[in-house]
């Protein structure tokens, strides 16, 4: 495994230092590389995604696992070195994972679509979000996420009701999937220091993988912008509510089933949606 001597040593070789644009923090720390390997249990054979391998300390350990990686560098530098280092061991993406908000890079698209994967990375913090999310949406033959992440995100994607963090993101992912915190990770861990304690979080996607109700998103959107309102308040105007449903509960409140059951609701009782 890498050591941080060993991470200097290399963007310094190359004339290159931590490109702060690129949301770039080295993780080092061996204890949480072997943790995150420990939680993924990777089998020979699989195909893994790992966006943002930097100098390749973790790519190191999947391909050694016999995976057949399939790497997304943004930084040209990075993705030139891991290209030198790794050859044909690993199939490389040179661009941002992220075509937008809601959809990948056409390249990794193409690469991951048609055939069951995972994904195995040290995510760069900005990517981590959207990128979660547009996999759990739209890539049914995601089977999994190890990955670290902000322990903020971490927090909001584990979250239950009746908490602060509970939000559009909690409901919409643990709707897909199952997800827990395996560990946090102290800045020291990474180099340069982030400003904030990160996680390594499991996420295993439901099986069967459920139908998406067509309001539960417009439904969850209304709401939670709305999060300080009572739910008769923000969301009666534009969505049917049951009879017996407390009018006064905040979104907060409601589990994901709730919201499922609610959602499900607008296609038997449906009034203007927006």
């Amino acid at each position: 495994m890498q050591t941080l001597t060993e991470i200097k040593a290399i963007l310094a070789s190359r004339g290159l230092r931590p490109k702060h644009r690129f949301g770039q923090n080295f993780l080092h720390d061996h204890n949480v590389l072997r943790a995150l390997m420990k939680a993924a249990n990777i089998s020979a054979g699989e195909v893994l995604l790992e966006v943002g391998p930097g100098t390749g300390a973790l790519t190191d350990l999947l391909v050694q696992a016999n995976a057949q990686v399939i790497a997304c560098e943004l930084d040209r530098d990075l993705a030139a070195f891991n290209r030198e280092r790794f050859g044909a061991r690993i199939s490389l993406i040179e661009g941002d994972c992220l075509a937008g908000k809601h959809s990948l890079n056409p390249l990794l698209t193409k690469a991951i679509q048609g055939r069951p994967f995972r994904m195995i990375a040290n995510l760069p913090y900005q990517a981590a979000t959207p990128l979660i999310a547009i996999l759990l949406n739209d890539f049914p033959n995601c089977m999994g996420m190890h990955v670290t992440i902000q322990r903020e995100v971490a927090q909001r994607l584990t979250a239950v009701p009746n908490t602060s963090e509970m939000g559009l993101l909690s409901v919409m992912a643990q709707f897909y999937a199952r997800i827990q915190t395996v560990a946090e990770i102290r800045p020291g861990s990474f180099w340069p220091e982030p400003e904030v304690t990160s996680a390594i979080i499991e996420i295993t996607p439901h099986q069967p993988r459920p139908a998406l109700p067509q309001y539960l998103h417009k439904l969850l959107e209304r709401a939670f912008q709305h999060r300080r309102k009572q739910l008769g308040s923000s969301l009666s105007a534009h969505f049917a509510l049951p009879a017996q449903f407390d009018r006064l509960r905040r979104p907060e409140t409601l589990s994901v089933s709730e919201w499922v059951a609610l959602a499900n609701f607008q296609s038997i009782a449906p009034r203007q949606n927006s």
